[in-house]
Protein backbone atom coordinates (compact mmCIF):
# COMPACT_ATOMS: atom_id res chain seq x y z
CA UNK A 1 0.00 0.00 0.00
CA UNK A 2 1.11 3.42 -0.67
CA UNK A 3 2.10 5.68 2.27
CA UNK A 4 0.67 8.90 0.71
CA UNK A 5 -2.81 7.37 -0.11
CA UNK A 6 -5.55 9.31 1.85
CA UNK A 7 -8.11 8.13 3.86
CA UNK A 8 -11.73 9.13 3.83
CA UNK A 9 -11.22 11.37 7.17
CA UNK A 10 -8.25 13.01 5.90
CA UNK A 11 -10.16 13.89 2.50
CA UNK A 12 -13.07 15.07 4.11
CA UNK A 13 -11.27 17.28 6.49
CA UNK A 14 -9.20 18.76 3.48
CA UNK A 15 -12.64 19.48 2.03
CA UNK A 16 -13.65 21.39 5.04
CA UNK A 17 -10.76 23.70 5.01
CA UNK A 18 -10.66 24.28 1.36
CA UNK A 19 -14.53 25.40 1.89
CA UNK A 20 -13.54 27.29 5.11
CA UNK A 21 -10.97 29.60 3.18
CA UNK A 22 -13.46 29.95 0.27
CA UNK A 23 -15.58 31.38 2.58
CA UNK A 24 -13.25 33.67 4.50
CA UNK A 25 -12.05 34.83 1.04
CA UNK A 26 -15.56 36.20 -0.11
CA UNK A 27 -16.36 37.67 3.22
CA UNK A 28 -12.90 39.18 3.26
CA UNK A 29 -14.05 42.84 2.04
CA UNK A 30 -17.13 42.81 4.50
CA UNK A 31 -14.59 42.48 7.25
CA UNK A 32 -12.30 45.29 5.55
CA UNK A 33 -15.01 47.61 5.45
CA UNK A 34 -16.58 47.40 8.79
CA UNK A 35 -13.19 47.18 9.99
CA UNK A 36 -13.04 50.60 7.97
CA UNK A 37 -16.00 51.78 9.21
CA UNK A 38 -15.02 51.17 12.99
CA UNK A 39 -12.33 53.14 13.00
CA UNK A 40 -13.62 55.92 11.00
CA UNK A 41 -16.36 56.52 13.50
CA UNK A 42 -14.34 57.16 15.78
CA UNK A 43 -12.63 59.76 14.49
CA UNK A 44 -14.98 61.33 12.97
CA UNK A 45 -17.63 61.33 16.19
CA UNK A 46 -14.08 63.10 18.08
CA UNK A 47 -13.86 65.66 15.26
CA UNK A 48 -17.51 66.38 14.96
CA UNK A 49 -17.48 67.08 19.20
CA UNK A 50 -14.30 69.78 18.01
CA UNK A 51 -16.93 71.88 15.70
CA UNK A 52 -19.56 71.18 18.41
CA UNK A 53 -18.20 73.79 20.24
CA UNK A 54 -15.02 75.86 18.45
CA UNK A 55 -13.90 77.47 21.85
CA UNK A 56 -14.20 74.94 23.65
CA UNK A 57 -11.57 73.35 21.44
CA UNK A 58 -9.75 76.00 21.03
CA UNK A 59 -9.44 76.23 25.02
CA UNK A 60 -8.92 72.74 25.03
CA UNK A 61 -5.46 73.20 22.81
CA UNK A 62 -4.17 76.09 24.88
CA UNK A 63 -4.62 74.50 28.59
CA UNK A 64 -4.35 70.53 28.27
CA UNK A 65 -3.10 69.58 24.77
CA UNK A 66 0.39 70.69 24.55
CA UNK A 67 1.22 69.73 20.69
CA UNK A 68 4.78 70.06 19.82
CA UNK A 69 5.74 73.17 17.49
CA UNK A 70 2.36 74.08 16.19
CA UNK A 71 0.30 77.18 17.74
CA UNK A 72 -2.87 75.82 19.66
CA UNK A 73 -5.23 77.42 16.67
CA UNK A 74 -3.40 75.50 14.24
CA UNK A 75 -3.15 72.31 16.10
CA UNK A 76 -6.66 72.64 16.78
CA UNK A 77 -7.37 73.17 13.13
CA UNK A 78 -5.50 70.63 11.84
CA UNK A 79 -6.41 68.08 14.60
CA UNK A 80 -10.34 68.65 13.61
CA UNK A 81 -9.77 68.87 9.61
CA UNK A 82 -7.85 65.30 10.21
CA UNK A 83 -10.88 64.35 11.85
CA UNK A 84 -13.52 64.96 9.48
CA UNK A 85 -11.13 64.25 6.42
CA UNK A 86 -9.63 61.08 6.85
CA UNK A 87 -12.95 59.26 8.28
CA UNK A 88 -14.44 60.14 5.02
CA UNK A 89 -11.42 58.62 2.85
CA UNK A 90 -11.43 55.43 4.86
CA UNK A 91 -15.02 54.92 5.00
CA UNK A 92 -15.28 55.43 0.96
CA UNK A 93 -12.39 53.04 0.54
CA UNK A 94 -10.21 55.94 -1.40
CA UNK A 95 -6.57 56.53 -0.09
CA UNK A 96 -7.17 54.11 2.80
CA UNK A 97 -3.60 53.44 3.27
CA UNK A 98 -2.70 57.15 2.98
CA UNK A 99 -5.56 57.74 5.35
CA UNK A 100 -4.70 54.92 8.33
CA UNK A 101 -0.96 56.53 8.07
CA UNK A 102 -2.36 59.91 9.39
CA UNK A 103 -4.62 58.44 12.07
CA UNK A 104 -2.01 56.19 13.23
CA UNK A 105 0.33 59.62 13.16
CA UNK A 106 -2.46 61.72 14.66
CA UNK A 107 -2.49 59.24 17.67
CA UNK A 108 0.67 59.02 18.01
CA UNK A 109 0.63 63.10 18.35
CA UNK A 110 -2.39 62.89 20.38
CA UNK A 111 -0.72 60.55 23.20
CA UNK A 112 2.96 62.45 23.06
CA UNK A 113 0.89 66.02 23.09
CA UNK A 114 -1.21 65.38 26.50
CA UNK A 115 0.84 64.30 28.88
CA UNK A 116 -1.91 64.09 31.96
CA UNK A 117 -3.55 61.15 29.79
CA UNK A 118 -4.69 58.59 32.04
CA UNK A 119 -3.32 55.01 31.45
CA UNK A 120 -6.04 53.87 30.84
CA UNK A 121 -6.17 55.97 27.96
CA UNK A 122 -3.22 54.94 26.70
CA UNK A 123 -3.62 51.56 26.78
CA UNK A 124 -6.36 52.86 24.48
CA UNK A 125 -4.43 54.68 22.15
CA UNK A 126 -1.91 51.86 21.99
CA UNK A 127 -4.63 49.58 20.78
CA UNK A 128 -5.42 52.16 18.24
CA UNK A 129 -1.70 52.42 16.86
Amino acid sequence: MNAFTSSPLSSRAAALYCGFIRLVDRLQPLLALGLRLYVARVFLLSGLTKIRDWSVTLALFENEYHVPVLSPSVAAALGTATELSMPALLALGLGTRFAAAVLFTFNVVAVVSYPDLPDIAVKDHILWD
